[in-house]
Parts: structure tokens; sequence; C-alpha cells
């Protein structure tokens, strides 16, 4: 999934993507973090349990934005706090933790256990989070356990 967005001032309902589309990345948001919660190894644990977060900004941002053609391409993680400021802590989070996810997808880095499960549990709030900010109703919990990952 690209990490890059093109967006023009915000708008007060739903973006030019459509309520399908932010329902859509809400759902796959979802499922990549039970993916997250299924995964084998802390490093797909950690990759999913990101791109499960990039997809809730994402939803956020179409549902607040309008696309520009005259814009650079921006990161998410530089266009959420535009369109959501509250939310501009989780986005420093989530852009380091990006940076780190590519090294990780490289090999020029590991990730423990306890990092990737806490990138989950974090994934898993900050996707109630952006909920909330749409005006949606809870998403039932992740299980309550993560499958135990190989020793790292």
């Amino acid at each position: 999934m690209s990490t890059t967005t093109r967006t023009s001032g915000t708008t007060s309902g739903t973006g030019a993507a459509g309520t399908s589309t932010v329902l859509d990345l809400l759902d796959r948001a979802r499922e990549g973090l039970l993916q997250a919660c299924h995964s084998p190894t802390p490093a797909e644990r950690y990759t999913q349990a990101h791109l499960a977060a990039l997809r809730a900004a994402s939803a956020l941002i179409a549902a607040r934005t309008l696309p520009s053609r005259r814009s650079r391409p921006r990161s998410v993680w530089e266009v959420l706090p535009t369109v959501a400021p509250e939310l501009t802590e989780w986005a420093v989070l989530y852009a380091a933790s990006g940076r780190r996810r590519l090294a990780v997808e490289r090999g020029s880095e590991s990730v423990s256990r306890r990092d990737a499960d806490d990138l989950v549990r974090q994934g898993e709030r900050f996707l109630e989070i952006v909920r909330t900010a749409l005006h949606l109703p809870a998403a039932e919990p992740l299980p309550a356990g993560l499958v135990a990952t190989g020793v790292r």
C-alpha cells in the first residue's frame, strides 16, 4: 500500500472517495490487525500492524479531504495532522514505525516480539480513535491473545 496521498483542504463531509471506500479501508485495517495477531514472526506482525494503521489513517484522510492533482504527493503521516490535528502524536509514532518497517522488510533491522505486539495493540487503539473521529460505532475487540511467534 502506498504511503502517499494527494489532498487539498478539508471538507465537512465525506471526501470524494465516498463512504464505501472509507468503510472498505477501515475493514481492511481491521483485517490487517487480525492477520497481525496470527502472524508467525515478529517482523510479519509488525509489518501487518503498521499497514493496518496506514489504512485506518487513509480512511480518515479520504473522509475529510478532496483529491487534488495540483499538490505534491505527501506521506499519509504528513497529511494526517492537517486533517486531524488531534492525531499528530499518532502520525509521529507511525511515521517512525514506517521507517522501521521498511528497514525490517529490507532485512537491515529486526523487531522484537514485544515491539511487534505493542504495535498491534497501538494499531487497535488507533483504529478505534479513527472510527470515533468518523462518528462510527466501535468495532468488536480483537481476540484477547496474540498467536505466539518464533523466538527473536
